[in-house]
């Protein structure tokens, strides 16, 4: 059986610093970032607790090559990609879960 995915991006409250990542459970890993669930990472380290990118893929290996090519991908990219979801940089954790 098949397992779908998302790749998600996170950022601080400046927007000055972007985390990309891919999960299967992105209620679970959006809520362990913002509770600091692992203190010395990345996202811990550089506030990043909003969400403000997230897009959901059937399979989970289509969603880590996305994340590969995001994560590939200049600073511009990134934000020309959020602006084109969420022109407002909503965090958008509220809206997951509510889905």
């Amino acid at each position: 059986m098949e397992q779908g995915g998302c790749v998600y991006i996170m950022t601080n409250v400046r927007h000055s610093v972007f985390y990309t990542g891919v999960t299967s459970d992105i209620i679970g890993r959006v809520y362990k970032h913002k509770c600091n669930a692992y203190p010395n990472s990345f996202t811990a380290r550089y506030h990043c607790y909003k969400l403000v990118y997230y897009f959901a893929y059937f399979r989970i290996e289509e969603a880590i090559a996305a994340e590969k090519l995001i994560k590939g991908g200049s600073r511009q990219n990134k934000i020309q990609l959020i602006n084109k979801l969420n022109p407002e940089w909503n965090d958008l954790y509220e809206e997951i879960i509510k889905q």
